[in-house]
Formats: structure tokens, sequence, C-alpha cells
């Protein structure tokens, strides 16, 4: 039998390896721009056309290479961040496997153009497949200026896997944020088909989150810092009233690396524990600064993942700290063990203390009830109306957790006939003129002849905004109401590049929005169905829909935005109906094609048969 093992050639092998280090475009913006980083560069430029498919630049004013240390960066192992195994344990740099610039010249064609300060030439260099194509001395400035074109050109099953260039965008942006989040001092900027996305300055912790996740953010920030013997704990975390439906605006840093840690969000999940929603998420921006040598970041290919040596520990600190920081803000009770017993106590300045005067009726008799009777009459017959004042409240603004047991009650005249075609089944229509029952200001009733019919007002009224915007998709017909003040919207990179996708369809359904500024866009108009509706609220709901997936984008995108925007622009919880607003919406709900279900497939009516009712009185 012949030998069959046999070594891979360095470009199949380095092929290889780029599956793991290089997955998608955003992958190569994380290698290159943490190299940056390492480097010692203060700005760093990003410029991406097509999502990273045809282009991506990295253009930073670091330490740059000599023309040998260009030469050797591309090759497998080589790397100037360690000499030997021990050194993995003292690691505070990005890249130190070797693995990028060789994973990354194997599967695309790049360009290096690199200068040291010492030097008054730099070299350029050009790659494509693993070969060298051309190597020559070129003028350019200090630092680094990496191309890389044309991504996964000889791996076409690799490149066929890749999304859309909206979510390779978005991924894009994502990565960028982790890095830039942990290097405020580092100026960045990033640039897509020619539009700027994010143009950051160095700044502080502060600044950097505000300008990354957007100025509105600024206002939720609750700073945190702790100093523990094994590991300082600073950053910020939310508060309770920004938390959101979706995770996304979670960070952890050690060291200045992103990490993932499900264990340790644990942590802060259980510091926001009673003052959260269930399926809230909180948002945390927290750094970690702890010594190397008790930390393995050489776990995971994307070095995502670090592993502690001690996790229980930093669980405790960093539950002690985020519960330190709502205490300290008032948002939760918390003891100040600090004061030592001391406690402010006002004092009075410049004022006159006078004896207290103690009032006498010299008239008082223990033993004549006379008087108090014949007062106490006097009293209730004066100012017995005084009593009731108090008492009357609106009904129209009652809470829906507080609210009396009441039932309205509506007879339905001749000029609103409910149509035949309502169903196809008669025994479950309202009867002509039938009466119509409010409970709990939240289910309406009213007889049918199979019995007794329960509709929830909200599930109707969400099922006839749902068939009203389908029916906008299908006519293109949308009546667009102006607002009298435009509302300015301010949004992060990645949720401002889901606006820009989406802005198309919105229009559609009769929304007026348009970016005025970077990641800042002005609504001026909403459809005439939305007058009451919160539009801020509306699209994060929408970016929400489509980050945990309710909304894909390979289908029918607009069908699944109007039961989104139906759920937003339907009636509030405890809504209290007239008669003639009963009979309405009641009206309305069986012209619908499917007047028993909502768009996600809730019961909108229930009907209580006859011989139900029977029996329970038998």
């Amino acid at each position: 039998m012949s030998d069959i093992i046999q070594l891979l050639p360095d470009s199949v092998a380095n092929q290889i390896a780029a599956g793991e280090v290089i997955q998608r475009p955003a992958s190569v913006i994380k290698e290159l721009v943490e190299n940056a980083i390492d480097a010692g560069a203060t700005e760093i430029k990003v410029i991406v056309k097509e999502a990273g498919r045809t282009l991506i630049q990295v253009i930073d004013n670091g330490s740059g290479m000599t023309e040998t240390d260009a030469r050797m960066a591309f090759e497998r192992h080589a790397t100037s961040k360690i000499s030997a195994a021990v050194d993995l344990f003292a690691l505070r740099t990005m890249g130190f496997r070797g693995e990028a610039l060789a994973s990354i010249a194997a599967i695309a064609q790049v360009e290096l153009k690199t200068k040291t300060p010492d030097n008054d030439l730099g070299t350029h260099i050009e790659i494509a497949g693993s070969r060298i194509q051309k190597q020559e001395p070129i003028s350019c400035d200090t630092g680094c200026n990496f191309l890389v074109k044309n991504l996964f050109f000889n791996v076409p099953a690799r490149r066929k896997f890749l999304k859309t260039n909206a979510t390779e965008l978005r991924h894009i942006i994502h990565e960028f944020q982790r890095i830039t989040l942990a290097n405020p001092k580092v100026a960045f900027v990033l640039t897509h088909n020619d539009q700027p996305l994010m143009n950051l300055p160095a700044a502080n912790y502060r600044q950097r989150i505000a300008g990354v996740m957007g100025r509105h953010i600024n206002n939720q920030l609750i700073p945190v810092n702790t100093e523990a013997t094994v590991i300082s704990i600073h950053g910020f975390i939310g508060t309770p009233q920004g938390s959101r439906k979706t995770a996304g605006d979670q960070f952890f840093f050690v060291n200045n690396r992103y990490m993932r840690h499900p264990y340790l969000h644990k942590a802060v999940m259980d510091a926001f524990a009673n003052l959260i929603q269930p399926d809230a998420y909180p948002s945390y921006f927290l750094y970690f600064d702890i010594d190397p040598e008790m930390i393995d970041v050489n776990i995971h290919p994307t070095k995502t993942e670090i592993k502690f040596e001690d996790e229980k520990l930093v669980w405790k600190v960093l539950n002690a700290s985020v519960r330190e920081s709502l205490g300290k803000h008032n948002i939760v009770p918390s003891i100040d063990f600090d004061t030592e017993g001391q406690i402010d106590i006002p004092s009075r300045v410049n004022t006159e203390v006078t004896a207290p005067r103690i009032h006498v009726n010299p008239h008082y008799n223990p033993f004549d009830t006379e008087p108090a009777q014949t007062r106490e009459r006097e009293v209730t017959s004066k100012d017995w109306e005084s009593l009731y004042q108090g008492f009357q409240t609106e009904t129209n603004h009652l809470d829906t957790h507080e609210e009396p047991e009441t039932i309205l009650l509506a007879s339905r005249g001749n000029d609103t006939p409910l149509q035949e075609s309502f169903v196809d089944n008669t025994e479950d229509r309202p009867i002509q003129d039938s009466t119509y029952f409010q409970i709990k200001n939240r289910y309406i009733l009213t007889p049918v002849k199979s019995g007794l019919m329960v509709i929830d007002q909200r599930r109707a009224h969400e099922r006839i905004l749902f068939e009203r915007f389908l029916s906008i998709i299908q006519t293109q017909k949308s009546t667009t109401q102006q607002v009298l003040f435009a509302e300015a919207i301010n949004f992060s990179a990645d949720d401002a590049a889901l606006i820009r996708d989406i802005q198309t369809d919105l229009a559609v359904f009769g929304f007026d929005i348009k970016e005025n500024q970077t990641n800042t866009f002005t609504v001026s108009g909403v459809p005439s169905e939305f007058d009451k509706v919160n539009t801020s609220q509306l699209l994060e709901d929408l970016l929400e829909a489509y980050k945990t997936g309710e909304v894909d984008a390979a289908s029918e995108v607009k069908e699944q935005m109007a039961a989104i925007m139906a759920r937003n622009a339907r009636m509030k919880a405890g809504e209290r109906l007239s008669g003639d607003q009963m009979s309405h919406l009641v009206g309305q709900l069986f012209q619908c094609s499917m007047p028993g279900y909502t768009s996600s497939g809730q019961t909108v009516f229930s009907i209580i048969e006859n011989e139900e009712m029977e029996k329970r009185f038998k």
C-alpha cells in the first residue's frame, strides 16, 4: 500500500486557517484595526465599499513597518507580540497569533503601503492568493495603508454564503463599535460607499459611548467605579427606564479587549432584578482591568471569549459594583457604611423661638352633652356637601388596574347596518340591532344566534389596521399627516443603517422621514392612523423586530412591517368606548377578510355557546 499522508501546500493551509479567522468582511476590519492600535496609531480611517465585498481600506498613523517586516508579516505565525509560550499569559495587545495577515492574503487581493518614521521611503507590496505580485519602494506617509480587494475571490463557495450588503454592513458596524468603545483615546472614521457613518474624535469614555450609541444615551448613563484587590471595574450602566426588549447595548471589555461572557452577564441582570421587566435588557459598558496572568484570551479563534482564573469572585465583585451604583443614584435603596453614624440634622438659622400657647375653653362642661350634640348637628347640616368633595373623577382616564366594575351598554340603531358579508357563518355574526356591552374597558359583549360573542377591542382594532395597511401596500396610496413640529431622532450607527434600508418601505405607509445629519433623522409626516402614536417608539420597535429576526429581509418586508405598525397604532389598553364607537369597531372588524385572528395569530373574539350557558343554570 502506497503512502497517502502528505503535507498541504501553504496556499491551501492558509485558506483553511482563513476559514477560522476571516469569516466575513467584518473580521478583516477587526484584525487590521486591532493591528493598527497595537502599532500605536492615534488616528484610524476605515473605508468600505459594497459592505466590504469589493474594497476594505484601513489607514493608520502608527509606527509602520520596515521592508523586511512588511514581507514577513504575511507569513503564517509571524508576530512581534510573543516569542515564547509563556508570553501568552502576559498579553495586553490585540493580535498575537500571526495568522491575520496570512489569512487575509490567502483569500483576497491585498495591497500594503507602509513606512516607519526613521525611513524616507516606504514599502509597497501586492499579494493575491498568498502569492507575492509586487514589492517595491514607495513614497508614502508614516504608518500603514491596507487595501483588501475582492474578498473570497478564489473561494467562491465562501463568497456565496455572505449575506446581503445591509446585513454585512451591520456586522461591520458592530465590530467597529466594539473597537471604538474600547479605545476612546484613538480617533476613528468609518465611511461606506463615500457616505460617512462614524466620525469619532479622541474623547473620554462617556463621550465615546455617546458618540457611538447616540446622544440620547448620555442622560441614561450611571457611572460604575470599583477598585478591588483582584480586579478593577469602571464604566457605565444604563438606567432601568432605558432598558430595551432586545439585547445589543451590552459590552464587556477586559484590558481594552471586547469579550462575551454569559455568566458575568447574569451578574448584571441579577443586580437589575425587580427594576426592569423580565424580558428587558439594560445597557452597560463595563471595563475590567485585571492581571493578564489571571485570564486566558487564547481559547477562541476570534478571541471574543475569555476565561478567568476565579470567575465566581469576579461575578461577586461585578454584581456588588452594579448594585452600589444603582443605590448611589437612588435607583434602589442602599446604606452608606462610610458615614460612621454621622447624621446630618437640619438646624434653624435666624429663626425666633417662641413658647407654645395653650388654648382653654372656659365654658367647657364635661357633664353637659347638649352643646356638643348641637354643634354636631350644626356641622352635619351645614357642611355635609364638603364630605363629598374629591370623590368625583374623570371616568375617561381610569387606570386599567384600578378601574371599577363598569359595564357600558349601547343599542345598535339602523343607521349603521352590519353587512351580510362580514363572516360566512351567520351563527357567528352579531344580530341586527344588537346590543353591545363593554366590560372592564377591554371586552365588548354582543349576542349572536349561537350564543354570546366576546371581542377583545384592542386585538379587533389591530386586525382592522393591519388590513388597512395591506390595502395601502396594494394600492400604493397612503395618507400622510404632516406633524406640527418635526421630530429629530438620533440613532446609533447600526440602527441608522437599518432605517436607511427601510426608509423606502416606510414612505409607502405615509412616513416622511429624511436624514438631515449623519445618523439623525427628521420625521415630518406620519400616516393618518398614527396621530396618537409615539413615532420614536414605533421606529425602535421596528428596529428590534429586525434584530430579533421577526422581520426577515428576504421575505415580504412590507407585510411584516404592517403587522408591527398595526400593533403600535392600535388603541391603548383600558380605553373606554361609547356606544357608537363599539358599533363602528365591530362593523369594521367583520368587514375584514379574517376577523377572527390578529396578524400574529392571536384570537380576536370568542363565542360562549347557548348550550354552555344553559349547562351553567341546570
